[in-house]
């Protein structure tokens, strides 16, 4: 596949799924992306007012298992109080080190979804490991990619 812009996302075909790919000059930037990819696929997110500001945490072993975390926290909160995000700002990540775990830690905003002002897409179930990779392009952007359960 060719490289996209950097930032940017885009969704590729995969079957009975949906593969999120994102682009970021930075980790950070590439994550917020990520993000904003998973909750594209549920709604326009450009329609979504940062009426709630959440501040979302997650640690993992490694850096696979802190995005596959991450994201579930945000799906957790869709799921259980019915709000969807349009702004992700990840403020700090810390790489862990032998008994330490990575910590990434978030803010992001948004509302109740509201089936009068909201489009309703595609249902995200869950954050899988399928297709997961982080790395560096060669553009220097931060890739990151994995496959959401719809």
């Amino acid at each position: 596949m060719s490289e996209a812009p950097c930032p940017g996302w885009r969704h590729s075909e995969h079957t009975a799924d949906v593969l999120i790919e994102a682009w970021g000059r930075t980790l950070e930037e590439s994550l917020e992306e990520a993000a904003r990819a998973v909750y594209e696929v549920m709604t326009d997110t450009s329609r979504v007012e940062p009426r709630v500001r959440l501040v979302v945490e997650a640690d993992g072993i490694d850096l696979y298992n802190l995005i596959y975390r991450w994201v579930e926290a945000m799906l957790a909160y869709t799921d259980s109080e019915g709000l969807v995000f349009g702004i992700f700002r990840v403020c700090e990540i810390h790489e862990g080190d032998g008994d330490k775990p990575w910590k990434i830690k978030s803010v992001v905003w948004g509302e109740k979804f509201d089936h009068q002002r909201h489009e309703h897409r595609t249902i995200v179930k869950a954050m899988t490991y399928a297709q997961m990779e982080v790395k560096k392009d060669s553009n220097g952007c931060w890739k990151t990619q994995f496959v959401v359960d719809i």
